[in-house]
């Protein structure tokens, strides 16, 4: 921390600060009880359509596709007791992928056509960790959207919660393959949140095909085509409660920075405390990146 008219402010401390904590205050806030984190490779995972009437056609006819990238839609988690193992919980997880495809569509007489659809794939996961034990019920006086009719109250019970980050997917590979040649639980999309295939924006699909001028009639020999695509992930997944924590405190947390605001006036100024983006003009090269002349 830094120093401001003889008061601790936010920033690096300094070894003399510590004397100058003026009191214990008693916060709620969330503990991490545990955590892990998860490296995923996702391999030849079944994507689902929005439209697959309209993108089946285009599976057919494609002689290859590509995948990409892809993206974190949304993550949903389910916490339970583990039976027998006091304080342990499992955390149920299943998250939604967006990956966006380029199939390669064959045209008259030796041309190529690419067109792009936006696919979902879905990914569960089951880990235990430790929770620890909390009987309690939480009532909170504005818990509004928590009041319902099956809880008039906004009664929480005390159960740990499941908290998962994630970094941006990695896009590895994508493949055409037939239906015989792969196994799913489950190939039909009833299951899937119609919110999240709101967001794979495919409602131009069609007119994009008219465009192009593409003929993607079905063809009966390659009709149960499907395509599976592989993703990389990584993740932390915590439990976490809210508690009562004792901490030392130095002050109130005061801003004390004036905000540099870009107005009409002065767009130079602000364009001036911007550096010249050297890296964008001239790349960093092999031996720039750590570990890459060693090839890690």
């Amino acid at each position: 921390m830094g120093h401001e008219c003889d008061k601790v402010v936010s920033g690096i401390l300094s070894p003399g600060d510590i004397s100058r904590v003026r009191e214990a205050v008693c916060i709620q806030t969330e503990k991490v009880y545990d955590q892990i984190k998860e490296k995923d490779c996702i391999e030849d995972a079944r994507v689902f359509f929005r439209n697959p009437g309209l993108v089946q056609p285009i599976i057919n006819a494609a002689i290859n596709v590509k995948i990409k990238n892809a993206d974190i839609l949304n993550v949903f988690a389910d916490v339970e007791p583990v039976p027998f193992k006091r304080g342990f919980f499992t955390v149920d997880i299943k998250f939604f992928i967006r990956v966006n495809l380029e199939f390669f569509i064959p045209t008259s007489p030796f041309g190529v056509r690419i067109i792009d659809v936006n696919g979902l794939i879905v990914f569960d996961k089951k880990v235990i960790l430790f929770g620890s034990e909390g009987e309690v019920k939480i009532f909170k006086s504005k818990d509004v959207d928590d009041i319902s009719l099956y809880n008039p109250k906004g009664v929480k019970d005390n159960l740990p919660t499941a908290k998962i980050e994630v970094a941006e997917p990695i896009a590895l590979t994508a493949k055409l393959v037939r239906c015989h040649e792969h196994r799913d639980e489950d190939d039909s999309i009833g299951f899937l949140p119609e919110n999240l295939l709101e967001l794979l924006g495919d409602d131009r699909l069609e007119e994009q095909l008219q465009r192009n001028e593409i003929n993607v009639e079905c063809n009966q020999v390659e009709s149960n085509r499907i395509v599976l695509a592989s993703v990389g992930l990584f993740s932390i997944i915590k439990l976490v409660r809210y508690v009562q924590l004792l901490i030392p405190a130095f002050d109130f947390c005061v801003p004390n920075n004036s905000g540099l605001a870009s107005t009409d006036e002065e767009p130079c100024n602000i364009f001036d405390t911007i550096d010249f983006p050297t890296d964008e003009f001239f790349p960093p090269q092999i031996f720039d990146f750590p570990g890459a002349e060693n090839g890690v």
